[in-house]
């Protein structure tokens, strides 16, 4: 699979644009109280983010706990360390990194679909394990192929003269197995001048059983729980967005 997308590079200054900071209050106190709720014992203090992207996640979580973060995108990298100077961050692949530390959770909730194959999937998630004391809770928010259906969605975003629209177009390819596209269109003015860039992702798109003998394989009692009205807003026409939580306990 590829590891560079001008998304999250060269383009990863629109995030914070496009961002609304209260939905990602909404999101990611969702994940915090799920953690909390999930855990065994003394409240979880530490918390390592795989896929952390332009840090957005982490001005929650730090509030919470002392977050470490991996991404694998330089340009989100540079964001989220100018944003969170008080996280630690590392560059790294989600499937293979080893930070040589334990914490009490680790979570994903924001890039599996970056593990386009089942073999992705899974090392990712003994990655997570490795990472977890015992007890500790894995989180992983996952888009199961039973409920992920074609989308477009519409974002916009306008600062000191620049307006920015991103248009998503979200297609299951019938031809390629347990995959999605996403294809990102975005149109940049800047005092009255048009720019258009692209970039174009294949997905991975698993079921849920799929997922659930995932974390099996990797010793985890597992519980899930349904999270809507994240994305809905920006669907063109209408649709749903349904998000599946999946909660692990390390053995």
């Amino acid at each position: 699979m590829s590891f560079y997308w001008p998304a999250y590079n060269e383009l990863a200054w629109t995030e914070e644009l496009l961002a609304d900071p209260a939905e990602y209050e909404y999101e990611a106190g969702f994940y915090v109280e799920l953690i909390k709720g999930t855990a065994k014992g003394d409240t979880p203090r530490t918390l390592l983010h795989l896929g952390s992207g332009a840090g957005m996640h982490d001005c929650v979580f730090k509030r919470h706990f002392t977050v470490t973060g991996v991404d694998l995108s330089p340009g989100m990298l540079e964001k989220a360390r100018a944003k969170n100077p008080d996280v630690q961050y590392h560059k790294g692949d989600m499937r293979s990194i080893r930070l040589g530390q334990k914490f009490d959770a680790v979570a994903i909730p924001d890039s599996t679909d970056y593990l386009v194959t089942r073999d992705d999937l899974y090392r990712a998630v003994n990655t997570a394990v490795e990472h977890l004391k015992a007890g500790g809770v894995l989180l992983v928010t996952a888009k199961p192929k039973e409920t992920f259906q074609n989308n477009n969605f519409s974002y916009t975003g306008e600062k000191d003269g620049l307006h920015l629209t991103l248009l998503e177009n979200n297609y299951i390819n019938p031809y390629r197995h347990d995959t999605y596209e996403a294809v990102f269109v975005y149109l940049i003015r800047q005092q009255g001048e048009l720019t258009i860039h692209t970039d174009h992702h294949v997905l991975g798109l698993f079921s849920k059983r799929t997922w659930e003998q995932a974390f099996r394989d990797a010793g985890l009692d597992m519980q899930e729980k349904k999270l809507h009205g994240v994305y809905e807003r920006y669907i063109i026409d209408g649709g749903s967005y349904p998000l599946t939580v999946f909660a692990g306990i390390k053995k």
